[in-house]
């Protein structure tokens, strides 16, 4: 039975220093760079192509207002979801804030009621600052790319991804995750 689904924020909330301190023009150190790309959930966004050393490659160009020249469409594609954030740092408010809230207990409920969860106790649902990626599934976490994340520009506190809305998207996601274990 699925006990508890932990929304996981620490890389949102330190990129969020990044993009804020960034678009004020205030430098952010390679040392903050470096422990952000080694937080153990940005694991997730990494492979041959996109290293610990492309988060600080790229946030490091973005923060010295250089143009990225890198060949790996993985590392352009970060640098512009970082820069269109940045853009409009109240639509990532918009978009940060109701996460911040976000409470999953009737995701739960429909899983334990629905396909039934024993395998798992917990969920952690983390969001990353992802590159082309919308969601990875890795044991009892689902990681989703932050970037997709869409905010109901009427000021609501609603939150899509395409067309589903969070929690739907959520539950629909964690429902693979269970299923690939039965």
């Amino acid at each position: 039975m699925l006990n508890q689904m932990n929304v996981k924020l620490n890389v949102i909330e330190g990129m969020h220093y990044f993009w804020q301190a960034t678009s004020e023009s205030e430098k952010v150190g390679e040392k903050y760079l470096v422990d952000l790309a080694n937080l153990p959930e940005m694991e997730a966004l990494y492979d041959e192509e996109f290293t610990r050393d492309s988060i600080r490659k790229v946030l490091s160009a973005i923060s010295n207002r250089e143009v990225l020249n890198s060949e790996s469409k993985k590392e352009r594609k970060f640098w512009n979801n970082n820069m269109w954030v940045m853009e409009d740092l109240e639509l990532t408010n918009m978009m940060i804030s109701p996460l911040k809230v976000l409470n999953l207990d009737k995701v739960k409920e429909e899983l334990n009621r629905g396909i039934g969860s024993e395998n798992y106790e917990d969920i952690d649902v983390v969001f990353v600052p992802g590159h082309f990626d919308e969601y990875r599934i890795e044991k009892n976490q689902l990681y989703i790319n932050f970037f997709k994340v869409q905010a109901d520009l009427y000021g609501e506190n609603k939150l899509t991804i395409g067309e589903m809305s969070i929690e739907k998207y959520i539950e629909e996601k964690a429902e693979e995750l269970i299923l690939r274990t039965q």
